[in-house]
Parts: C-alpha cells; sequence; structure tokens
C-alpha cells in the first residue's frame, strides 16, 4: 500500500523529451539538459530519439543491438539496457537530493504496448541502475491514477487516454472499476509525435534557408542540430503565444538566420 506520495521536481530536465539525451563526451557523462545543450558540437557521441536510431547501431554477433559511440578516445558499446540505466541511475541520483535519502524502490512505467520482452528490458534496466523495481505499469493507467480517475465514480466506467508525447502517440480505452484499472484497447503511432512536428519544421527551415541564400545546410549535423533546438523551443512557445520567433545566429557560414511561426498559419 502507498501511503505517501510526494512529486519531485526535475531541474535537469527541461521537457520529458529531453529526458531521454545521454552524451559521452571526452571527460563525462551527461543527461538531460545538460546533453542537449552541447549535441550540436557532440552529434555522433550522444544518443537521443532513440525510435529513430539517431545513433551509430551495431550487431553484437548474436544478432543483439549495441550502441557504439566513442568515449574518452575509446570506441565504446552498449546494450539498450545499459544505455536506459543511465537515465534511471540519474533520476535516481535527483530523487535522492530531493528526499535526502537514499532511495532503492521505484514503480516504472512503460508504453501500454509494450511486450513482455520490452517490459522485462526496462526492469533489467531498473536493476543495472541500483533500482529494486516494484512494478512494471502501463503509462494509460499512471495516467489514470495522476489524475485521480479512479477516485471521483463509485461506479464501474470507461475512461479515454489521450497521450501526445515527444517519441510516442497512445490512445488507450481503460476500465476502471473499484480502484482497478484494465486495458480493455490500446493502439498508437512512433511517428506521430512531437518529434515528428520537430522534423516538419527543420525540413522546411532548411528548404526556406536554401531558397533565400543558395546554400544547403542539411549536410552539416552541427547547423541542422542548432536548428533543431529553435525550432523546439518556438513549439513550446506556441503553448502559451500565438506566434514565435526562431533565431539562430550564424547558422551556416557566418549566415544569421530570423524567421516566425504562427499557429493559424504554421510555418510562413
Amino acid at each position: 500500500m502507498i501511503t505517501h506520495l510526494k512529486e519531485i521536481y526535475n531541474k535537469s530536465f527541461e521537457t520529458e523529451g529531453d529526458l531521454l539525451k545521454i552524451s559521452l563526451t571526452d571527460s563525462e557523462r551527461l543527461i538531460g539538459d545538460a546533453a542537449k545543450n552541447q549535441i550540436a558540437m557532440n552529434v555522433k557521441n550522444t544518443v537521443f530519439d532513440a525510435k529513430r536510431l539517431s545513433f551509430t547501431v551495431v550487431n553484437d554477433g548474436n544478432d543483439k543491438p549495441l550502441i557504439q559511440v566513442e568515449y574518452k578516445g575509446e570506441i565504446k558499446k552498449f546494450t539498450p539496457e545499459e544505455i536506459s540505466s543511465m537515465v534511471l541511475t540519474k533520476m535516481k541520483e535527483t530523487a535522492e537530493a530531493f528526499v535526502g535519502g537514499k532511495v532503492n524502490n521505484a514503480v516504472i512505467t512503460c508504453s501500454a504496448y509494450f511486450n513482455d520482452s520490452q517490459q522485462q528490458a526496462t526492469k533489467e534496466a531498473g536493476t543495472i541502475a541500483g533500482i529494486n523495481v516494484l512494478r512494471i505499469i502501463n503509462e494509460p493507467t499512471t495516467a489514470a491514477i495522476a489524475y485521480g480517475l479512479d477516485k471521483k465514480t463509485e461506479r464501474e466506467k470507461n475512461s479515454l487516454i489521450f497521450d501526445l508525447g515527444g517519441g510516442t502517440f497512445d490512445v488507450s480505452l481503460l476500465a476502471i472499476d473499484d480502484g482497478v484499472f484494465e486495458v480493455k484497447a490500446t493502439n498508437g503511432n512512433t511517428h506521430l509525435v512531437g518529434e515528428g512536428f520537430d522534423n516538419r519544421m527543420v525540413n522546411h527551415f532548411i528548404a526556406k534557408f536554401k531558397r533565400k541564400h543558395k546554400k544547403d545546410i542539411s549536410g552539416n549535423a552541427r547547423a541542422v542540430r542548432r536548428l533543431r533546438t529553435s525550432c523546439e523551443r518556438a513549439k513550446r512557445t506556441q503553448s502559451n503565444a500565438t506566434t514565435a520567433n526562431i533565431e539562430v545566429d550564424q547558422l551556416y557560414e557566418g549566415i544569421d538566420f530570423y524567421t516566425s511561426l504562427t499557429r493559424a498559419r504554421g510555418v510562413p
């Protein structure tokens, strides 16, 4: 039984999507915002946009994927579970700093359409991070609990959970009865997500820059990453404003790039 809950605000991650960014530099391992802020200078050794495989993936010889990066001058290979454990380790450290004590146990959420092997891999990542994983719970159920849907009625009811995030888009139908949650149906699209919106914006502005300046920046990883960061910021700004500016000084070959984005017209 859960007797006490406390929300932990995490300053290391500006958004949920930033949480899943890991960068290995010549001297240290960066997680979250710290990794995001230097992607432009270290693209090849930064693991991000996991579902898009925006990094080097190799075969371990047994048909298992490994993520390859260069760390402290050496080629390093990590399993997906090891990469995930780095994020969980950072979250564990943040939680311990917040509560002023050790955090040993955790319930970890995963996508509703994760199969048994994917759930087990998630649990193994927690174990590697030194966490005793009490349970793996699907994200729609977590959302229902967070909004107190199980406490707002005494009779059985069905609830539709809509989750459009940075890396996944899920819609799930839950049956809730006396505090018990049952996922009746779930579906989703791993491409209709926040990252997909970012990609459309980036491609549009790459084309716009090319039309205006007769220069193609698509082959310059640093320029594209700086443009993407500005597009992400503009997208978040439009959650509260109708217009957002995209400003990147010296985007490519000393050329500044300034444009705007509106809710009504999208990318002009």
